[in-house]
């Protein structure tokens, strides 16, 4: 009776569920927050607990508490005023605060420390929780499904230690904002799976590179060149090594007047029209150059109109429209290959392993499960068919085959997004999609003739090259393709040959062909 005198109008089922909510909320966020400082596991749906779900019933708890005392006061109240109930004393309209009363006075202290209690743990998980959902567990791994392919491909990529929300986002108020009412409607498509396989790139008012990826590569500090080696094998029984070894013409400070190179481009104002929303089809390239006259380049394929280009979108260039995929990076069979035999994650003394490997992955698979399956028993059965020795001598290094091909395509490959390694064309280079020629493709020109030139050493010089079909030690400058081609070498693109269409993802039960000679 003692608890119930002191509980006053709080003693009712409605306030006591409240109170009950709020004890057992508090003691479960300070439960699963030890234990993840403790063990360290960062797991996506333990911090949606913690941080939201224990911190939500905490306050539905502490909002019944007052909802059930005002309900049951009022009653009784109006039972008094009505004739129904007689006190002692007469209830007010509002409530007396009086600490004489011990009774109310050990129900003011106990407010008055259960308020800090609540406070603190309701403002430590808020904290948290704002930290969480800057995280990049709650961006990748929350929407598990979804967010699969990105994140895979983010966790393997160069910028695997920076947050999501570092490019996303960026530092500000504003963007943050925009940010979680961007996430709302994404939460949403997600919880009606309303969301499209795969997701849509680029993503729309994406925030300027130059407020987010130059706060950690600084223009000024650019180098003028890099030399670069590309590591290639050939699909053939030896998987003949090749390397092409460039000098990459980057650009030393952009924004200087006498900038060059391929930073160039974000050194000047540049602006283009894209008749695509992956940007691959630009027919209009527009500079402002020192004194501020306009050059205008179109394309001699694709012209536009006056009024067409007046009310067409013209995008400012900034760093995404060459490095669009600089962290979500898909590589193809192909590349794959070659980066395990560099490393010798795969025995290059299998024969044709590269053809058989590349071959198996670009099957069409409905399932993950059903891919690992195919390259668990293909790759063995193919050794155990055509090379019997090797298969009995290099049996350990099969399966260690088996396994790298396995996570070739767990990292390429997402049949329940229907994404793989050329959805999303990547416009570095030029050689699985159009990249560089999009604008540097001859076509381009000016009023007065004037064109954007196509010439390879504007952006890179041959030092050297090793091939099978190039002498040993033979000094080459100009590259030499595999297969002699022809003129076909400078009159089409590298994309047109290996690579398929990447314009739209491949239709289920279909992959695109990785051709390469």
């Amino acid at each position: 009776m003692a608890i119930r005198k002191t509980a006053g109008y709080a003693w009712n089922l409605i306030s006591l569920i409240g109170i009950i909510l709020a004890l057992t909320a508090t003691g479960l966020i300070i439960a699963f927050a030890a234990f993840e400082m403790i063990t360290g596991i960062d797991h996506p749906y333990l911090g949606l607990m913690t941080y939201f779900l224990f911190p939500g019933m905490l306050i539905f708890g502490l909002v019944l508490v007052p909802i059930g005392a005002y309900r049951v006061r009022t009653q009784r109240r109006k039972a008094v005023l009505e004739g129904m109930l007689s006190l002692d004393e007469e209830i007010p309209k509002f409530p007396r605060l009086d600490l004489n009363d011990p009774n109310r006075r050990r129900m003011f202290i106990f407010f008055i420390l259960a308020s800090f209690v609540f406070v603190v743990v309701v403002a430590l998980a808020s904290i948290k929780g704002f930290e969480f959902t800057e995280s990049t567990t709650f961006c990748g791994e929350v929407c598990h499904t979804v967010m699969e392919p990105e994140h895979t491909a983010w966790r393997n990529s160069p910028h695997a230690k920076v947050k999501c929300v570092e490019c996303h986002v960026g530092p500000g108020a504003a963007w943050y904002v925009k940010a979680k009412i961007s996430g709302m409607r994404q939460l949403y498509a997600v919880a009606f799976n309303t969301y499209p396989t795969p997701i849509h790139t680029p993503i729309e008012n994406l925030r300027p590179a130059r407020e987010t990826c130059e706060h950690c590569h600084w223009p000024e500090k650019f180098y003028a060149g890099r030399q670069k080696l590309f590591y290639h094998f050939a699909p053939n029984e030896q998987n003949s090594p090749r390397k092409v070894d460039m000098l990459i013409h980057i650009g030393s400070n952009p924004k200087s007047p006498t900038s060059s190179g391929i930073h160039w481009h974000i050194g000047k104002e540049v602006r283009f029209i894209a008749n695509d929303k992956k940007r691959l089809d630009i027919p209009y390239v527009v500079v402002k150059e020192k004194d501020g006259s306009l050059v205008e380049y179109m394309s001699t394929d694709k012209t536009l109109t006056k009024d067409e280009i007046a009310k067409a979108e013209k995008r400012l260039m900034d760093c995404t429209d060459c490095h669009n995929r600089p962290t979500h990076i898909y590589h193809s069979p192909d590349e794959e290959m070659d980066l395990n035999f560099v490393s010798n994650r795969i025995d290059r003394n299998l024969p044709f392993m590269k053809k058989v490997a590349v071959e198996i992955l670009n099957r069409p698979y409905k399932t993950k499960e059903e891919a690992f399956a195919t390259i668990t028993k293909d790759i063995p059965a193919y050794y155990a068919k055509n090379y019997p020795k090797v298969a009995q001598e290099k049996g350990a290094a099969i399966n260690q085959a088996v396994e790298q091909v396995k996570d070739i395509y767990s990292r390429n490959f997402f049949p329940k997004m229907k994404v793989q390694w050329n959805t999303y064309p990547n416009h570095i280079g030029h050689f699985y999609t159009p990249g560089c020629f999009r604008c540097h493709d001859g076509k381009h020109k000016t009023a007065t003739g004037k064109v954007i030139s196509k010439d390879c050493k504007i952006c890179h010089d041959m030092l050297g090259q090793v091939q099978e079909n190039i002498p040993a030690g033979k000094d080459v400058r100009e590259f030499v393709h595999p297969v002699d081609i022809g003129d076909e070498l400078y009159k089409t693109n590298c994309s047109e040959c290996h690579s398929a269409a990447v314009h739209e993802a491949p239709a289920e039960g279909k992959h695109a062909s990785n051709k390469k000679h």
